[in-house]
């Protein structure tokens, strides 16, 4: 069984077909990259996976439970994490503390426990904390723990959105072009950052336009254009496709 099991999936929008029946399958320790033009459908397909926009047809599985059509926050606690496009952090909030808020969403925890601060609670905030710092430190972003988000350059926002992704340690990550918009120097601890993930058998699917990116990293390459997959394989044999040619490049 697919962690992540894609079946012709549609998405819509005012007559335009944005996703076109596409299957798409991910197993379980696997590292695979989506890729294809500007609006070949990439991060519409992850916001129908993670329940931020609805799907109009087919059917969406993680690890065996269907989610077609589910709500963000259902989930996100079933094991599913994203990074976005477009970064956005609570400026006025430390990076630690962006990391806490992330985490939120993803626990189940009544409101009066929380009211009452249970010694469950404590120790899970506690946890928390620990977990959140022990992330900061990984992407390099430990000394700035206290600082406000706010004061981070662009870099430093990608990295602290890709810590929050991690928060809830889930068993499948979504990586909505981590590498956009950065320095050569970010794009190398990125890439690096990514590859110490899968070597600790995490799952990610990763949509990026930084080629070097995907071809150093990805095990599998799924490629979209006007919304339908039109070529799968591995970093070689996408290299050579002529329809991914054709697609990027026009001949």
């Amino acid at each position: 069984m697919a962690l992540l099991e894609i079946r012709g999936l549609v998405k819509r929008f005012l007559g335009v077909t944005a996703v076109d029946a596409v299957d798409l399958t991910v197993e379980r320790g696997e590292l695979v990259s989506l890729i294809g033009p500007n609006g070949s459908g990439k991060t519409t397909l992850f916001n129908c996976v993670t329940g931020y926009l609805a799907s109009d047809a087919g059917h969406v599985a993680f690890d065996g439970r269907t989610v077609t059509r589910a709500a963000p926050h259902r989930v996100a606690r079933l094991g599913i994490s994203r990074t976005f496009q477009q970064v956005s952090v609570f400026g006025r909030l430390t990076a630690l503390e962006n990391l806490l808020v992330f985490l939120q969403q993803h626990q189940e925890e009544d409101f009066f426990a929380r009211l009452v601060r249970t010694r469950r609670v404590r120790r899970l905030e506690a946890d928390a904390i620990a977990r959140a710092r022990t992330l900061l430190d990984l992407v390099g972003l430990g000394a700035r723990a206290d600082a406000p988000a706010g004061s981070l350059s662009y870099g430093q926002r990608k990295l602290l959105a890709f810590a929050a992704a991690l928060m809830p340690d889930p068993e499948l990550l979504l990586l909505d072009e981590p590498a956009a918009a950065v320095n050569p120097t970010m794009i190398n601890q990125m890439k690096d950052h990514i590859l110490g993930l899968h070597r600790q058998g995490k799952t990610v699917l990763l949509v990026e336009h930084n080629m070097d990116v995907v071809m150093d990293v990805s095990q599998r390459i799924v490629v979209l254009d006007h919304g339908q997959k039109i070529a799968e394989g591995t970093p070689d044999a996408i290299r050579r496709d002529p329809r991914v040619i054709e697609a990027y490049f026009g001949r």
